[in-house]
């Protein structure tokens, strides 16, 4: 085992029609983990993640069991071939798959969790009163200066890499805020598709229930070390995994802090596990002298198997 291997795992934002169909056929490790999903929920998820329609897969509450499922279903796969993490993280969403790769819970209760979780972020604005923006090419304390005199709620949801940020909150303020960045020198302001504004104070009608589900779960002290979003340092204890997980639906995400917190404990070798490459493609960004590869399907897995061995 590479003892400075990490498993990143993917969060919202990385799903597409047709995730996860290549390994289901060929891996009965990743099969059995999709059906296994199958008998827990209450919808056909394996039909939305090989054939949509696109636009309910993208739906928070589909979305977020659906890449969950992919995730454990990648990490089967690598565990069969002899890679497993020395150590773990996930953005966002992808935390909870971080927590059942570290065994903190079950696939099972991780899955009911994360589904609790998008129908509660998807409750959270009926009104549609929130949204998020992407802000490129402004340093984080100028971004955080203006959001601060911005009327409204108007936060960072994300600190995704250096000069890229997600800001989230109300319409009204998030298009005021866009506004001033970009006459602020931001290189790009690109609004996201989104279904609420995550990681923000509009959340906080679903942090009362998500609490309520966590905290009756059974959660175990994490096997690896893991790393939480809002605290952006490691975290072992059920208890203290707990508070940091109910703390990141209405708080940022520190991914560059998270990454810089691996690479000095000397971790070196980071591989995405999930779909899509979006953090390996922070990776480069945050730090080019750290390895980074994806696992998302049959030609991923072998080049980064390649690459490792």
């Amino acid at each position: 085992m590479n003892n400075k291997l990490v498993f990143m795992f993917s969060g919202q934002g990385s799903q597409y029609v047709g995730m996860g169909k290549e390994l289901f056929e060929n891996y009965p490790a990743a099969a059995e983990i999709l059906n296994q999903a199958q008998q827990i929920l209450n919808f056909d998820l394996q039909k939305l993640m090989f054939t949509g329609p696109e636009v309910e897969l993208n739906n928070t509450k589909n979305t977020q069991p659906a890449i969950y499922t992919v995730s454990a279903m990648i990490a089967a796969v690598l565990a069969e071939k002899g890679i497993e993490p020395a150590a773990v993280a996930g953005h966002s969403l992808g935390e909870y798959s971080a927590l059942h790769a570290a065994e903190v819970f079950s696939f099972a209760d991780g899955l009911k969790l994360v589904r609790k979780r998008g129908e509660l972020m998807d409750q959270a604005d009926p009104d549609g009163r929130g949204t998020m923006a992407a802000v490129i090419g402004l340093e984080d304390k100028i971004v955080e200066s203006v959001l601060a005199e911005v009327e409204g709620i108007c936060q960072v949801a994300n600190y995704n890499s250096p000069g890229q940020v997600v800001i989230s909150g109300e319409v009204a303020a998030v298009k005021t805020a866009e506004k001033i960045l970009a006459e602020k020198g931001a290189k790009r302001v690109i609004p996201l598709q989104v279904s609420g504004a995550f990681h923000s104070a509009l959340m906080k009608p679903a942090k009362a229930e998500l609490k309520k589900a966590i905290e009756a779960t059974e959660f175990k002290d994490a096997k690896l070390p893991l790393v939480a979003n809002v605290t952006a340092d490691y975290v072992s204890t059920s208890s203290e995994i707990k508070a940091a997980l109910i703390k990141q639906l209405d708080n940022s995400v520190r991914w560059v802090e998270s990454i810089k917190c691996l690479k000095s404990a000397a971790y070196q070798d980071y591989v995405e596990v999930g779909p899509g490459r979006v953090l390996k493609g922070l990776m480069r960004r945050i730090d080019r002298s750290l390895n980074a590869y994806n696992v998302e399907d049959e030609k991923s897995l072998n080049k980064t198997l390649k690459k490792l061995s």
